[in-house]
């Protein structure tokens, strides 16, 4: 029953912003990491930022300096604010959500496309 539920994705184009929110409810035990990944046509699912429960962000070298990552515990969100974005920031984005239990959930993904 548990639900990820992402949300602020569409088109921009290069050098704009978005911000990207999940929002995780049902039978999920205990939150501890939270995360964004993305997958381009083509491409592998790679990591993009995750956080801990304490706000410690981790980020891919190539989105170092233009996307922060932060999350709000008690409303169970994590938020990724995407800044400078190019062309090759175009994919799916997936929230990941992993408990104490170290079960991973994931959302249904929301399409970001920079243009050129």
């Amino acid at each position: 029953q548990v639900q990820l539920v992402e949300s602020g994705g569409g088109l921009v184009q290069a050098g704009g912003s978005l911000r990207l929110s999940c929002a995780a409810s049902g039978s999920i035990f205990s939150i501890n990491v939270m995360g964004w990944y993305r997958q381009a046509p083509g491409k592998q699912r790679e990591l993009v930022a995750d956080i801990s429960r304490y706000g410690d962000g981790n980020y891919a070298e190539s989105v170092k300096g233009r996307f922060t990552i932060s999350r709000d515990n008690a409303k169970s969100l994590v938020y990724l604010q995407m800044n400078s974005l190019k062309p090759d920031d175009t994919a799916v984005y997936y929230c990941k959500v992993q408990d104490w239990g170290s079960r991973a959930y994931w959302g249904q993904g929301t399409q970001v496309t920079v243009s050129s």
